[in-house]
């Protein structure tokens, strides 16, 4: 059974998913924002498109690398992307990163999971959306947190994957920033290196 991890709690995902993890999978699903029309009338959706990224960073807090949706893998293969979706319709994963562990380069020793909203709604507009963590060895959710508790934030860093010897631990951030693409979260991501 996943764990629905609060601000700020770590687990261990040797623990939890067992020491044989290998490859996780970041999953980011949300919906359209419902439009009220007038009346009750004329309502409808408006899209929102929202941005998966993962950012690996040394141990001294230098970026290595960005998987995202301008590029949809990492220099070495180990972080793929699953594409940008642009409106958050259907069922599920809407946007999706997978982590090889066991590939990730040496030198990388943090990979945080970071979400824009490239259309510029606040999270406050945005509902049922999540990112959770999965071993794709047998599809078994490891941990979820909710990201529809609203807000004036376009962005929001949240959960880092970092390594401890030869076990990675996840902890959940949900810490808002803003912008429309990683870049603009530098500043904020560095407190949680």
């Amino acid at each position: 059974m996943p764990i629905s991890l609060k601000k700020g709690q770590q687990i261990s995902l040797a623990k939890e998913a067992g020491p044989s993890l290998s490859t996780v999978r970041m999953g980011l699903g949300w919906d359209a924002v419902k439009k009220k029309g007038f009346f009750g009338f004329g309502g409808g959706q408006a899209s929102v498109d929202l941005d998966a990224n993962a950012l690996m960073f040394d141990a001294g807090g230098t970026l290595l690398d960005v998987v995202w949706f301008r590029q949809l893998q990492s220099k070495d293969g180990s972080v793929k992307h699953s594409g940008d979706n642009r409106t958050g319709a259907g069922d599920g994963d809407d946007e999706t990163i997978t982590v090889d562990l066991t590939r990730l380069p040496a030198n990388v020793n943090t990979v945080v999971f970071t979400v824009n909203n490239f259309t510029g709604q606040d999270f406050g507009q945005i509902e049922n959306a999540y990112c959770r963590l999965v071993n794709t060895q047998g599809e078994a959710e490891i941990a979820r947190y909710d990201l529809s508790a609203g807000g004036q934030h376009s962005a929001m860093i949240l959960a880092s994957l970092k390594r401890q010897g030869g076990d990675w631990t996840m902890t959940a951030i949900g810490s808002p920033s803003r912008g429309r693409t990683y870049q603009d979260n530098l500043p904020d991501i560095k407190a949680y290196l």
